[in-house]
This record gives C-alpha cells, structure tokens and sequence, in this order.
C-alpha cells in the first residue's frame, strides 16, 4: 500500500501549481493533504476511483486537512473528541479492519512561541489519542507535525534552536511519542542521511539552496516496523513550501 501527505500550503493555490497532476502521478492508495485553508465549497475537486474526506477549521482560510482514498474506511472521525483541539480541522482518522490511519496537521508554536503553552496541551492531547487507538489496533499517523525532532533534520540546527518548530519542548514531546511505541519511519530506512528535507521557507531562496527542515512525517505502530517497505521524500515536487512525504507498507 503506498500512503502520501502533503502540506499544499492552500489548496487553491496549489492546485493552480500542478496538485492534480502531482496527484495522478504519485498514484497512492491513501493521500492525505494538510493547510488547505478553505471551506466547503469553495473548491471543486474530486479524484476517479477515491472517495474523500473534509475537516475544515472554523475559522476561514486557516489549516484544514483532507484524505483521498482508493480504499473505503470502516469508519470515519474528525478531531479527538476535545472542544479545545477539534476547531481547527487539524484531524482526520480512518479505521480500516487492520490499521488505524491518521492525518495531522499540529499547531505551529508561532513567532516568539506565543502559541508554544497550547502546543504542548495539544502534544499530550494528542499523543494520548493516538495511544488509545493503539490499543485497538495498530496506528499510521501521517501529515505536518511542525518539529524538526534531530538537528540532522534541519539545516541550521544551531541558529534555530529556539524558534517555533525547534525547541526543546517540542522535540522532546516527539521523542516521547516515539517512546510511547510509535517509529519515524524515514529514520527507520535512513537513519544516518542528511540533507533530506520536507520544507523551505519561501524567503531567502531557501529551497534553491536547501535550507530546510523535515517537519512532515509518517510514524507508523512499532509492531508494524516489519511491514514497513520504504519511505521516500518526493523534494522534486513543488506547488507549495512543502513537499509530499511517502510511506510504503505491506498491510
């Protein structure tokens, strides 16, 4: 099964920018997109054979995640079932009969981490979440998780150490989730490689020079590490400041 997230940074936008047919031409099973920044209606846009799936944010062109899937869920959620976390339509869960599948995009602690206290609400919220599905069976969690979690992730470790996306908060939070039984699965094949990223800042010409970090992820249930094939960041692709990340599995 091939899974692919993307952060399309507008999805309007992005689709003026080759969505479509960077779409058609990753052909994946599952593909799930975060920061569509729209609502419903407001884009018409369907795919032969998948059925999809909508969160939108209450507030008007903010975040937002979608799925598109070839294969139809037994059951469909939106949010973790908390007020507090669920207005920004920032979670989709599909279960299958074998796997629990997640799409994520996490709050981003912003300029002088004003939104940093909420983050770390959300990572306990979250990872607890996660957790209680895990117990039912095994979880995919994919999609814009804002951390860069090693400084082999990102390329100015040192310059960045207290920005948004790089504290030690938040990348303790992620190693904690890790420990809770999940595995990053790009370190799973590619411990070791550097210079591999998912994400520019539009400034700076920062992709041309590949300043970037890897914030876009696909953890998957540790007991699942042995179905696990390959995992692929697709930095080729362009049409918004990230780029697809992909998961192949035998599940």
């Amino acid at each position: 099964m091939k899974l692919v997230s993307w952060n399309v940074n507008g999805l309007r936008a992005c689709q003026g920018k080759g969505f479509a047919e960077a779409f058609k031409a990753l052909d994946a099973d599952i593909f799930c997109i975060q920061e569509t920044k729209m609502q419903a209606g407001q884009l018409d846009i369907e795919f032969d054979g998948y059925l999809s799936f909508w969160n939108y944010a209450q507030k008007k062109g903010y975040s937002g995640t979608a799925v598109f899937t070839r294969v139809e869920p037994k059951n469909v959620t939106y949010g973790i079932g908390t007020e507090a976390h669920d207005q920004e339509g920032r979670i989709i869960t599909l279960e299958f009969e074998s796997f629990f599948f997640v799409c994520v995009y996490t709050p981003n602690s912003q300029e002088e981490l004003k939104r940093l206290d909420y983050r770390m609400e959300w990572e306990d919220a979250f990872r607890a979440y996660l957790m209680a599905l895990d117990r039912k069976k095994p979880v995919i969690v994919c999609g814009d998780m804002n951390v860069a979690h090693k400084e082999i992730d990102l390329k100015n470790p040192k310059t960045n150490r207290r920005n948004a996306g790089f504290t030690d908060e938040e990348r303790e939070k992620f190693t904690l989730l890790l420990e809770s039984g999940f595995t990053d699965t790009w370190r799973h094949f590619y411990p070791d490689l550097e210079g591999v990223y998912s994400w520019w800042s539009y400034r700076f010409q920062s992709r041309q020079r590949n300043t970037g970090w890897r914030i876009d992820y696909f953890l998957s249930s540790k007991r699942l590490d042995s179905k696990l094939k390959d995992a692929k960041i697709h930095t080729e692709i362009f049409g918004s400041d990230h780029c697809p990340v992909e998961l192949d599995i035998d599940i």
